[in-house]
């Protein structure tokens, strides 16, 4: 169909006003009760919802390039995942702000229909529950998982459990990771008469360490150096764990440019999620005080243990404990700086 053979589309019926501006129906009014602030309520989660929905279609495109067997570091698959997950932090920031309109409904105000929402409570965002899922918060790594699907029903069980079923985006990201050759390939290193990069690495770490820190290279060793000692429980493979600090402490090579943006956006996320959970604590503590949950959580108690407990790429904000500054960088052989450059 030609441009000029095309019905014309009017504003309105593409954004489907009519529905949407339609679909704030107040409990208070089929109550015959002033509830004034009830429609601020309902707007501020429908808003939510909306932008979710959009956090889980960026998501979903970033995990469809992950899961390509290969994605070269200058390809513009790479500066798409990182373009989309900077959108998704620029939205998680928008959510946060969006706090500051909600707290603008006093105790009593909400006390005037509250009582009218039960059962229903965000508890029961499944979108948002998802959105864990996808980015790779695992079921036993949940805060009352024995209570946070109780409140669902049986479809939107199954879709929250069909996410958490699939692979995430953290899984896609290590392996990602773990195919990254540059401190591994031995022909990069014959040159110094060392294995990998590691072998020169943990010498300048340790010759780095004050001695309040000489414990840290336990860990390094650990994490970095020794497999059979490497931690069961860690998301993160040895390998990716090895290539993630390598984006970090050379991110300035123009190869490592975009990677390093990735990594630095998935721990914003992080960033932003936790901020979002403890503006949330702190609006909850105001309104409702000590009361429990429209959906039977303990309230502020119940978000700040989900809070401290939610971190999805904690591991990788760890190995900031591991960084070296750039004067005490091991220098990189030719032959990798010039495949780090672009330049052959």
């Amino acid at each position: 169909m030609s441009s000029k053979e095309k019905t014309p589309v009017y504003y309105s019926e593409y954004l489907q006003l009519e529905k949407i501006l339609n679909a704030q129906i107040l409990e208070s009014s089929k109550a015959g009760i002033k509830a004034d602030d009830e429609m601020l309520f309902i707007i501020i989660h429908q808003s939510y919802e909306l932008w979710f929905k959009l956090v889980l279609h960026e998501i979903d495109i970033v995990a469809n390039i992950f899961r390509q067997s290969e994605i070269p570091n200058n390809s513009p698959d790479i500066f798409n995942a990182v373009h989309r997950i900077k959108r998704v932090c620029k939205i998680l920031e928008l959510c946060v702000h969006k706090m500051s309109i909600i707290e603008t409904m006093t105790p009593l105000d909400f006390l005037d229909f509250r009582d009218l929402l039960r059962p229903a409570s965000g508890f029961q965002s499944i979108q948002f529950k998802i959105i864990e899922a996808k980015l790779g918060l695992a079921y036993d790594n949940r805060f009352g998982k024995s209570y946070y699907l109780s409140q669902l029903n049986t479809k939107d069980i199954e879709q929250v459990k069909q996410a958490e079923s699939d692979e995430s985006l953290l899984v896609l990201i290590n392996r990602w990771l773990e195919r990254m050759p540059f401190t591994e390939d031995k022909k990069y290193w014959q040159e110094l008469g060392v294995e990998s990069f590691w072998d020169i690495y943990s010498i300048a770490y340790a010759e780095s360490l004050n001695e309040h820190e000489k414990g840290n290279i336990t860990t390094f060793n650990k994490l970095f150096i020794n497999p059979e000692e490497y931690p069961k429980d860690r998301s993160f493979s040895m390998v990716a764990n090895r290539s993630a600090l390598f984006i970090m402490l050379y991110r300035d090579y123009p190869m490592l440019h975009l990677p390093f943006e990735l990594v630095s956006s998935l721990l914003e996320i992080d960033q932003l999620l936790s901020m979002w959970r403890h503006r949330h604590i702190h609006m909850v503590q105001r309104t409702i005080g000590k009361r429990v949950g429209t959906g039977g959580s303990t309230g502020a108690d119940y978000l700040k243990s989900a809070a401290d407990s939610h971190y999805i790429f904690k591991e990788m904000a760890e190995l900031t404990s591991f960084l070296l500054p750039r004067n005490l960088l091991p220098s990189l052989p030719q032959p990798l700086q010039k495949d780090l450059r672009f330049t052959h």
